[in-house]
């Protein structure tokens, strides 16, 4: 690669976001390099198909990170962030939701200036143009039963956001795929691009150890074959963990700590890698008298909001029905598994726990210290979300409609009853839902932990911006992933205006 290639914009990431990015960007003209750490998905069925997604898990296209062992929760989890074009769009089960206007006017009112819903609702529109979104397709018996039984309880059934607003239901969930091939920012925006060859330049398999700055401005990139610059912004879309550590690597962050790890400091920003967000969940699982029916877009398309207490104006907590015994951390635990069967994962919708992300080392081929301090807030919100949410989920699994279907409960068992029982179980085998934000947020530069401005341009430096999940001013209550693709519209806009 020749030190004087010039470019107009550099991407490093080809995510979610950063393939959108750079898409939008080739379109209007613009000379891009895309910069991703993982392979191409074009051609590779076990990316493009969708029920293959769960084997993609601690596979060579995942980063496959390990948290911190947790003083409060469970600390074998590993973390999956996709090593592919596309990243976790190309890595996940395609749940399809807008945030909630709520969320959404949450961050302009926590001082992301642009962002209320009304704002952003014409790039959530822009994103369902190019990514096909439909219902699951399949007729599962058990998944009819499964909402019946909701329904008993006490469940409407139907339209889970109703003019923006989130409400409690059951409902099979929109997915963004097309049959069994999943619509990835990379299918929808990336595979289209042939016309646009010589204005965009994909470089796979690169990681980039560090920006380059030059006078308060970031100038380029250090790749693998020497550094890279263009003329314009560069657009950081790594994610929740790496778009951090990326920063840090360059010497912008906090002060304290890159200089414990002997790094010149850029710029003191204390708010990279604080503020770690994540939908935390549980897991109860029941063996059933037969196996399920197969029919099923991802084994997972069966969603439930309610509200934990009394007096709510949105739902607090999120289940997600999986057609199968997901053992990964009850069994490990001692618990029993079973061949067939189901599980039911209650999440917190907003959790208020944070974490941090750090480097380990200042080689960047050594994975970041990721702790996510999952079940430490303060007033216990979190524990308590999930707690209920089991008994909750009992609740529903008694009702009529399933009862032909129950052998018994595997995990945590019919035995283990009280909240303190409860708590210890739940935290004690908690997953992720695989949904890491926070670690860059949008604010205003008052906010001495917001690290991008509204129009996700890096607090004090010149030509660098950020879209990911990382500049989320707080958690939004669904899956993210059509959100984080939002954010990659918005980006691409702001940088041509």
């Amino acid at each position: 690669m020749s030190t004087a290639q010039q470019f107009d914009h550099i991407i490093i990431g080809g995510g979610t976001a950063g393939a959108i990015v750079a898409a939008r960007l080739a379109q209007a003209g613009r000379r891009i390099a895309l910069f991703e750490a993982g392979p191409s998905d074009e051609e590779t069925p076990r990316v493009l198909e969708l029920r293959a997604w769960q084997a993609l898990l601690e596979s060579d296209l995942d980063f496959d990170y390990r948290i911190a062992p947790q003083a409060r929760g469970n600390g074998r989890i590993r973390h999956a962030r996709g090593k592919v074009l596309g990243g976790c769009s190309s890595h996940n089960s395609c749940i399809a939701f807008d945030a909630p206007d709520e969320d959404l006017d949450a961050w302009a009112a926590a001082g992301a200036a642009g962002w209320t819903a009304d704002e952003v609702r014409p790039f959530f529109a822009r994103v369902r143009e190019e990514v096909h979104v439909e219902p699951p397709g399949s007729d599962n018996a058990f998944g009819r039963d499964f909402i019946a039984a909701a329904q008993a309880y006490g469940l409407p059934a139907g339209a889970l956001i109703v003019d923006g607003v989130l409400r409690r239901g059951v409902n099979w969930t929109d997915l963004n795929k097309r049959g069994n091939l999943r619509q990835s920012s990379s299918v929808a925006y990336l595979h289209p691009l042939r016309q646009w060859d010589d204005r965009l330049t994909i470089y796979t398999g690169q990681y980039i150890p560090r920006l380059l700055v030059e006078q308060g401005r970031v100038t380029g990139v250090e790749s693998a074959d020497g550094p890279l610059r263009c003329a314009g912004d560069v657009i950081l879309s790594c994610g929740a963990f790496d778009s951090p550590t990326l920063l840090m690597r360059s010497g912008i962050g906090p002060a304290e700590h890159l200089r414990g790890l002997g790094l010149d400091v850029v710029r003191d920003i204390p708010g990279v890698g604080e503020h770690l967000l994540d939908h935390p969940e549980g897991v109860i699982t029941w063996e059933t008298t037969r196996p399920l029916p197969p029919e099923t877009a991802n084994y997972w398309e069966i969603v439930l909001f309610e509200m934990t207490r009394a007096g709510l104006a949105s739902p607090d907590l999120m289940f997600h029905l999986g057609y199968q015994v997901f053992d990964m951390h009850t069994a490990p635990s001692g618990y029993p598994t079973a061949a067939h069967g189901f599980s039911l994962t209650p999440n917190v919708t907003r959790a208020r726990s944070q974490g941090v992300v750090r480097l380990r080392s200042a080689d960047p081929v050594v994975p970041p210290f990721i702790d996510f301090r999952y079940f430490t807030d303060p007033d216990g919100h979190d524990e308590r979300v999930m707690t209920t949410g089991l008994k909750i989920a009992r609740e529903i699994v008694r009702q009529a409609p399933l009862e032909p279907w129950i052998k018994w409960e595997l995990a945590p068992g019919p035995d283990v009853t009280d909240d303190e029982a409860l708590s210890d179980y739940v935290r004690a085998t908690a997953n992720t839902v695989y949904h890491p934000a926070g670690t860059c947020k949008m604010g205003a530069a008052a906010d001495p932990l917001a690290v991008v401005d509204g129009e996700l341009r890096v607090h004090g430096l010149a030509g660098l911006r950020i879209a990911d999940a990382s500049v989320f001013p707080s958690m939004i209550a669904v899956n993210p992933c059509l959100t984080v693709m939002m954010i990659g519209e918005r980006c691409a806009e702001f940088v041509l205006k």
